[in-house]
């Protein structure tokens, strides 16, 4: 996986931990996204990113958020995204939480409710309405099959009565699974999209938009056995825009487009410099020696996501032979922050020795939305933003 010139000057400059983010680099795969699905409106998943640069970056280049509490509404309104490029897509969302939306200025809420929709009609009197279908999330690490959607039956009750409640009957919407590996998966959703579609158009129900959600995959992460993961992302472009043509087809009324990226955008272009606490080696109950290499940061402070996957690694001290096979783990006291469950060792520079700096590829999404405040006193990593010639654009210390 390649990645940018100036992201690994910026690592390389770096004395201390922290993560980096290449705005640049997020503006071009925002670009190239566009040009692979052409008129379609991105609504940004701010959760795998909430960083104010970032999404000011987004906004400055056309981008919305997607949104799913008050305060990430909030957030986004102060990096200079518009209200109207704004979508509430959690269909979890209290009263209170409702009313707050719609004081700042959203209208657009996902559902998969009739007491979602009732709530709605009270709350946010004239909201446009996106019901969200459930997916199984097979072919994603994450599947996000059983919280969120309703059945095609059921969105078409739930749009039946948010026209009857008097919001508008604005869209459906799905999400694949995060990570999603397969084009399968998309031609699925799109299959159902289109006949809920139908059927809304034979009760009078015209829809102006279908939201496509995220999943689109990002390209430099590892299985848990540290293999290339290689989404077939040309196919599952070709299978979107298939798709989108075949709904405006069917559909009784024009339709536009929304996608949900995440990950897609970002996580290719954030890395963290971090550094060896220590490469040990010890016997386990099986009579097996075994190395352990012991990161400054893990799943608690920018790694969160070493249950589904491994980061790439580099030790720009030691880029040559003699490796040795290691389970990776941060500094915690706690089992889960590891990985290697399904053999996936990762080769170490034997020579790797505390305080030898790490740089880790590939982690730019859910690095700073899942790091705790300080799990057993491990502090959240500083960030900072870069652009062309490793100027930093902000952060935190």
């Amino acid at each position: 996986m390649r990645h940018t010139t100036t992201l690994r000057a910026a690592l390389a400059a770096s004395t201390h931990d922290r993560i980096v983010y290449d705005l640049d680099g997020i503006e071009g795969q925002y670009a190239a996204l566009l040009r692979e699905l052409p008129g379609v409106s991105v609504r940004f998943a701010m959760k795998a990113c909430p960083v104010d640069e970032v999404l000011a970056a987004l906004a400055r280049v056309g981008a919305g958020c997607d949104a799913a509490s008050p305060h990430e509404i909030a957030q986004a309104l102060r990096a200079g995204v518009p209200a109207g490029r704004i979508h509430y897509g959690n269909t979890v969302k209290s009263d209170r939480n409702i009313a707050e939306a719609y004081r700042l200025g959203v209208r657009d809420f996902a559902t998969d409710s009739l007491a979602d929709v009732a709530a709605l009609a009270v709350h946010a009197p004239g909201a446009r309405v996106f019901c969200r279908l459930a997916t199984s999330g097979e072919g994603a690490l994450w599947g996000l099959s059983r919280k969120f959607g309703c059945s095609p039956e059921d969105a078409v009750l739930v749009l039946e009565a948010a026209r009857a409640a008097g919001l508008t009957p604005s869209g459906l919407s799905v999400h694949v699974g995060s990570q999603q590996m397969t084009s399968e998966a998309w031609q699925r959703a799109l299959d159902e999209l289109a006949a809920v579609t139908e059927a809304l158009n034979r009760r009078g129900i015209l829809l102006d938009h279908v939201n496509l959600g995220g999943g689109l995959p990002a390209l430099g992460v590892l299985d848990k056995r540290g293999r290339p993961l290689d989404p077939p992302l040309d196919k599952m472009f070709a299978v979107l825009r298939a798709g989108m043509q075949r709904l405006r087809e069917v559909s009784a009324s024009p339709l536009d487009f929304l996608l949900e990226p995440g990950r897609h955008l970002v996580a290719d272009h954030g890395a963290i410099r971090a550094h060896v606490s220590r490469l040990s080696a010890r016997r386990q109950l099986s009579g097996e020696r075994q190395h352990w290499l012991y990161l400054s940061c893990g799943k608690f402070n920018g790694l969160y996501e070493m249950d589904e996957l491994q980061y790439r690694l580099e030790f720009p001290t030691h880029p040559d032979p003699p490796y040795v096979p290691a389970v990776v783990a941060g500094p915690t006291c706690d089992s889960d922050d590891a990985y290697a469950d399904e053999g996936g060792l990762v080769p170490v520079p034997a020579a790797a020795a505390s305080g030898d700096p790490v740089w880790i590829f590939s982690c730019g999404a859910y690095a700073t939305a899942y790091t705790t405040q300080g799990f057993n006193g491990f502090q959240p990593l500083p960030y900072t933003c870069i652009r062309g010639g490793g100027l930093s654009t902000g952060g935190t210390e």
